[in-house]
């Protein structure tokens, strides 16, 4: 144990006076945080402009209580010259226009963005609808409420949290230990240690244990930035299990940092291989955007990267509030990746260069 101490407190002092390591570790990844999550901190959806030509007397004339409901959602704008308007809408400029001409509504939108077309449509709709109902003078029979399943208070920052910090933790653990593994064989300190008493065992234990603690600290940091009142983050009642998670997700990305350390000849190629690896993982995990809507092909490969599944357990437990339970399988997941990339790691494991 006191070699294992030792080895242990050696290693965390070099990483700590190793200010690149500590900027690549903590910093950098915090300065994402703070950057993406200020811009989406006080996000809200943006208001689909619509152009009334001429007059326009359903909206014009519809109650207050009904028109601040419309507002929240489009933003009318006059015009006169009915061409331009339609030009407008055709380049996109406009979500669409809208006409009347006696009992008679005209939408006028551009299919190039259905998406907000759809939504205008859906928006005049409902408007003619209670228009005839209020002309008919009869109350509706059914009444449509729409309720949000999330709390209303739920913000960017609780998606984005995760996310990044599980992006910092692939980054931190297959970086350290991709070109620690190679520095070390380079300079011959692998060599010495396997003719010092000093049980190689103790060595990749105390290297493991020093990136745990390190990846707690990430976790404690993110976690402390991003409950701030500026970001807002709302941790869920099962918070706790991301403790777990973190610790699964860091012995996988530490494998895998192995295994490309033990293959990798020389520093760079180990830096380069790590990036080429941690770049698609962080994109086809979930780190920066959602995939839940790409094609279900890459879905699919994308639930080959341990990151993909620590990304998700995470959100589980930070952001949805579900319990232990769920998060069993991505932690099954972590450690079973864990465990077939250190086998490989130890078939191709070299002490010196070659």
């Amino acid at each position: 144990m006191s070699s294992f101490r030792s080895l242990a407190r050696a290693m965390f002092l070099g990483f700590r006076r190793d200010r690149g390591a500590l900027f690549f570790t903590i910093a950098l990844p915090l300065l994402f945080l703070v950057i993406i999550g200020g811009i989406f901190a006080r996000q809200s959806t943006p208001r689909s402009k619509v152009l009334e030509i001429g007059s326009v007397p359903i909206v014009d004339r519809m109650p207050a209580d009904m028109r601040a409901g419309i507002d929240r959602s489009l933003k009318f704008t006059r015009s006169s010259d009915r061409n331009a308007a339609l030009e407008k809408v055709r380049k996109g400029d406009y979500a669409a226009a809208i006409e009347q001409s006696g009992d008679r509504l005209v939408v006028h939108f551009s299919a190039a963005d259905q998406v907000k077309s759809g939504t205008v449509q859906g928006q005049f709709e409902g408007l003619v609808q209670a228009a005839n109902q209020a002309a008919s003078g009869r109350p509706p029979k059914y009444r449509l409420e729409a309720q949000q399943v999330e709390d209303r208070s739920l913000k960017p920052i609780q998606y984005i949290t995760p996310g990044l910090l599980g992006w910092a933790l692939a980054s931190a653990g297959m970086f350290g230990a991709s070109t620690t593994l190679v520095t070390w064989r380079t300079k011959g300190l692998l060599r010495r240690l396997r003719l010092s008493p000093v049980p190689i065992r103790s060595v990749f234990a105390a290297r493991v244990t020093v990136s745990l603690g390190v990846a707690l600290v990430q976790t404690a940091l993110f976690l402390g930035v991003a409950t701030m009142p500026f970001f807002g983050l709302k941790l869920a009642h099962y918070w706790w299990m991301a403790i777990p998670m973190v610790l699964c997700g860091v012995l996988a990305f530490l494998a895998l940092g192995m295994l490309i350390g033990s293959w990798a000849k020389t520093q760079e190629a180990a830096q380069g291989v790590t990036q080429i690896v941690v770049l698609p993982m962080a994109f086809l995990g979930g780190s920066f955007f959602n995939i839940d809507d790409a094609p279900r092909w890459l879905r699919i490969i994308s639930e080959i990267f341990p990151l993909r599944h620590l990304n998700s357990g995470m959100l589980k437990v930070l952001v949805r509030g579900e319990g232990p339970a769920s998060v069993l399988p991505q932690m099954g997941v972590l450690l079973g990746f864990a465990l077939v990339a250190t086998l490989i790691a130890v078939r191709v494991f070299r002490w010196e260069q070659i």
